[in-house]
């Protein structure tokens, strides 16, 4: 690969190079990695890539390099990888690799329409992951690629599907194999809060192979250091001082003033901006001419169209470009191309510009733009120039080509903001220069920008479009798209929780157009109305209108409407998902979702596949699903849509029920930077973690979550761990108060309570239960907590036996069930060994932790049915488990259990000189805290005969005339170190 031959000499970068140089001899022994160059404008970060590139290629590497380009709100969908392919293109050496991977040849403008669809897109990225990968087999390869600030997001996208799943994906248990660098540079100053290369960073810096390098600006001796070395003359210290004072540490700023101090100008500008013009204004006046042109098509341009711009020549255009390049305003690069040397140059030009020269100028691009090949290609392009020039009609028409080929490749953010600005447009372009043909009109693009919108994740964005076309529909306009625009503004409201007003539309819509004859605008409407009938609890219709649309959606071979009605039946007859036969008509709905190209129905279909999985009792076999479906979102980028999201929850809810609590905290965390508005969906279960394991102030952070806006998820969360603290706390009147609140929240508007139900009677239960357990061990035999008892324990049996779907919950509510039986028992009569055991039982469908916490209760009803010895087992078995996990109450709860019921080996904590057995400290503890005989016996799991026994000993060997005076006399010599509680 050619190799651009800058005269600034590298000072100041030794660290950071020696670091990447060895990134690179690592690839080249077959360790793939990355690495983000970051830093700010000017701070020489190109410098030091061509640095490395240039070391790279002397080793025998290839170097590849592609440079995002800034186009204001123009997406050019996958630019820098298209750079990168027309370099290959044109070496005869890469032909063979190539043909092995036509699939790229789409970004050549030689590909077919296949990336209209996700599945197209996902073949694109797997393809150029292959290529790439083939590449390195050839030989090392080191991937350049400049300003990923400016990156459309069909970049990002696919950067990060190279970085996470494709060329730097490691093997189980290895490094990687492929002899591979990849350096990616971006301004950092640039990154606002809202930008959004920001969320993408934040997931990449945590692959194992990818690492982050910032370069800070340069120190005060290293850029006098620099400033010297630029300059054959010498030059007086006190300019020296002066440049390195105004340079800041930014190597191009030194070099900019250093460039300048030959200009007749008295001082030097403070601003780079200014310093860049003073050395622009230098140059003859055709070779300022032949800038401001180049600074109007971009940071890059190409030799012929820069002439033909320029309107020059070819000798005065060759001469001016060759003083510009002389000066180090721009470099030559491959293809013909010139590259202002940064892009602060180009932005300094560009902004010097009267404006009548720059609409002349972009008006000029947009043109010939238009005259050349591949038009498509070009139209993002070409929309951009013809804004900048005011010819909006012209801006309009290309703003609808450029999304249509946006569509094309994949790119649903683009698709969006093409049609936004075709949207603004509209308006004010006079009705007869807009584009005519079938579905060019207001409404129908508002509507085709909400899909797009939704497609990318943005779901109030999709509503807030298709209110617009609502809006925009007059009194006689088709039915069929009055229709259209209904059902779809009910399907984005159902994302966003908005489920009466989803079932209103969907209602309208259906209502609207016959069923007879049949249409695929029936059949969508239909399928919608499905849904949302669904979600407000009108099952009956959901199924019969489902059976009747699927049928049509058949016979009019509607493919993905029939996939999206086939995942509506897998939940509404029989078993529902959780069945076989719901997960085998999910995975053929998947298929035909798949093979339609329609990524939100397949998304759907993953999702109940995982779902029905765990609901199943099948955790494992959730995770694969899980897993595709976040895979095929994050290529898409679809992360932020809502199935994704909770797919996302059901991942972090799967690590924590198999008791990987450790993964399942760091992928909460990991999810939360990536997704900062996730809320419960990003760490619901890692609070779930944090409580299990003492940290009662993630209570705090779960009330947090309800805050704001209603969020369904947020509020589920927070209702389960916030019942879970106040278990915790002893606090039964607030678990109980918790679970009613968020019952309520959570139920529809049909009065439908959520399965959850179930797990949160329990918990208020279990808070219940050891409120009652006190009382009696304390000599209250009052049944305060019985009728409470018994309204949790029934809300309990009526939401396991009924769930949501109407008929009985699967293994993990049944196991609630179990657990609230025996909580239940627990306040009415004491422990029951026989409904503890059913209740471990009942969890061994994979719920670690809550197995765990039934065994030590278990253990205990052994201990008190004078069954010791299986006690024993059981409370050893819960200990392993509550100690692995860092179950930090649970632990100390069988600790103590063990100890009062002398279940270990180890004997229990007190003095050696001490004249009383273990058995004895244990009654003298409870003597401590004014226990009867019959409430030691029952504490210790001993009759209260043999507890008399014991305190009577204690009398004799502390010579106490009375129990309280044996306690007064146990804490002056230390043998109980201080009062209980």
């Amino acid at each position: 690969m050619p190799q651009t031959v800058f005269t600034a000499p590298l000072i100041g970068r030794d660290d950071e190079v020696a670091r990447l140089a060895g990134v690179l001899e690592r690839a080249r022994g077959g360790q793939a990695q990355a690495v983000l160059l970051a830093g700010d404008a000017g701070v020489g970060k190109t410098r030091v890539l061509d640095e490395l590139a240039v070391r790279a290629a002397g080793a025998g590497m290839t170097v590849l390099t592609g440079h995002c380009v800034d186009l204001g709100d123009v997406g050019l969908p996958y630019l820098p990888f298209t750079e990168v392919l027309g370099v290959l293109a044109a070496d005869e050496r890469f032909a063979g690799v190539l043909t092995a991977h036509p699939v790229v040849d789409r970004l050549l403008g030689a590909g077919t329409d296949t990336a209209r669809d996700v599945g197209g897109r996902l073949q694109l990225f797997e393809g150029m992951a292959g290529l790439l990968a083939d590449l390195a087999d050839v030989a090392p390869l080191l991937l350049v690629l400049e300003d990923l600030h400016w990156a459309d997001q069909s970049s990002r996208d696919l950067l990060r599907f190279l970085l996470s799943r494709g060329i730097l994906q490691r093997p189980a248990g290895g490094t990687p194999t492929h002899r591979l660098a990849v350096f990616a540079s971006y301004r950092a100053d640039d990154l606002h809060r809202r930008h959004p290369l920001r969320p993408l960073l934040a997931e990449l810096v945590r692959l194992p192979a990818v690492e982050r390098l910032e370069l800070r600006p340069m120190a005060d001796a290293e850029v006098a250091r620099l400033v010297r070395a630029l300059e054959d003359r010498p030059l007086p210290e006190a300019t020296v001082r002066g440049i390195v004072e105004r340079a800041e540490g930014n190597a191009f700023y030194a070099e900019e003033l250093v460039a300048a101090t030959d200009t007749a100008a008295d001082g030097v500008p403070s601003g780079l901006a200014d310093v860049l013009l003073i050395r622009f204004e230098q140059l003859t006046d055709t070779a300022q001419q032949v800038l401001r042109t180049a600074a109007v098509a971009g940071r890059r341009v190409e030799h012929d169209l820069l002439r033909d711009a320029v309107g020059l020549p070819e000798d005065e255009l060759e001469s001016a470009l060759r003083e510009a390049i002389s000066r180090q305003l721009l470099v030559s690069g491959a293809g013909d191309t010139y590259t202002f040397r940064h892009a602060l140059a180009r932005e300094a030009v560009y902004a010097d510009l009267l404006p009548g020269e720059r609409s002349r100028l972009h008006g000029a691009f947009a043109r010939l733009l238009a005259g050349r090949g591949h038009p498509a290609e070009s139209a993002a392009e070409r929309a951009h120039h013809y804004r900048e020039s005011h010819e909006l009609a012209e801006a309009l028409a290309a703003s609808l080509e450029a999304a249509d080929h946006a569509q094309r490749v994949g790119a649903p953010a683009e698709v969006l903001r093409h049609l936004e600005t075709a949207l603004d447009l509209w308006a004010v372009v006079d009705p007869t220069a807009r584009p005519a043909g079938d579905g060019v009109d207001r409404v129908t693009l508002t509507l085709r920008a909400s899909a797009a919108a939704a497609h990318a994740g943005q779901a109030h964005r999709a509503v807030s479009l298709t209110r617009s076309a609502l809006a925009g529909i007059g009194q006689d306009a088709d039915s069929e798209l009055a229709a259209r625009v209904r059902y779809t503004l009910a399907g984005n409201l159902l994302g966003v929780d908005s489920l009466t007003a989803a079932f209103g539309y969907s209602s309208e819509a259906l209502a609207m157009i016959p069923a007879d004859p049949p249409t695929r605008t029936w059949v969508w409407a239909a399928a919608t109305h499905v849904m949302a009938a669904r979600q407000v609890g009108e099952n009956e219709t959901a199924l019969k209108v489902a059976r009747q649309a699927l049928g049509v959606a058949e016979q009019l071979q509607v493919t993905d409407a029939q996939a999206d009605l086939l995942v509506s039946l897998a939940t509404l007859e029989g078993g529902g998902r959780r069945t076989p036969e719901g997960r085998e008509r999910l995975k053929e709905a998947r298929e035909l979702a798949r093979r339609a190209g329609n990524m939100p129905v397949e998304m759907r279909a993953l999702f109940n596949l995982a779902v029905g999985s765990f609901e199943s009792g099948d955790l494992e076999g959730s995770l694969p699903w899980v897993t595709e479906g976040l895979d095929r979102a994050r290529r898409a980028g679809l992360l932020s849509s809502p199935y994704p999201l909770e797919m996302r929850y059901l991942h972090l809810l799967v690590l924590y029920t198999l008791g990987h609590w450790d993964e399942c905290a760091r992928a909460a965390k990991a999810d939360a930077e990536v997704l900062p508005g996730a809320g419960g969906y990003a760490g619901g279960p890692a609070l779930y973690v944090a409580l299990a394991r003492g940290d009662l102030s993630a209570a705090d952070r779960a009330r947090a979550l309800l805050e704001g806006h209603f969020d369904w998820m947020a509020t589920l969360v927070a209702g389960v761990a916030l019942t879970e603290a106040a278990v915790l706390r002893g606090d039964p009147e607030g678990a109980v108060e918790r679970l009613r609140v968020t019952v309520a929240a959570l139920s529809d508007d049909a009065g439908n309570r959520p399965d959850v139900t179930v797990r949160l009677a329990t918990l208020a239960l279990t808070a219940v239960a050891d409120a009652a357990v006190e009382l009696r061990s304390s000599g209250d035999a009052s049944q305060r907590w019985k009728e409470t008892a018994d309204e949790l324990v029934e809300l309990a049996r009526t939401m396991a036996l009924r769930s949501e779907d109407g008929s009985p919950q699967g293994p993990e509510g049944l196991a609630w069930l179990a657990r609230a039986e025996a909580e239940w028992t627990r306040v009415v009569s004491g422990p029951d060994a026989a409904a503890w055991e059913k209740a471990v039982t009942a969890f061994d469908f994979g719920d670690v932790y809550e197995r765990a916490r039934c065994q030590a209760r278990f253990a205990e009803a052994l201990l008190a049915a004078d069954r010791r010895d299986e006690a024993a087992v059981q409370a050893r078995e819960a200990r392993a488990v509550a100690e692995r996990l860092g179950a930090r109450p649970l632990l100390e709860r069988i600790d103590a259990l063990v100890r009062r019921g002398r279940l270990g080996d180890t004997p229990a904590d007190h003095s050696r000189t001490s004249p009383l057995t273990a058995r004895e400290q244990d009654v003298l503890r409870l003597l401590a805290r004014g226990r009867s005989n019959r409430q030691i016996g029952e504490e210790l799991f001993i009759t209260g005969k043999t507890a008399s026994v014991h305190v009577s000993n204690i009398l004799a060997k502390l010579s106490a005339a009375s129990r309280t005076e044996a306690v007064a006399i146990a804490y002056r010599e230390g043998l109980i170190s201080s009062p209980a509680p």
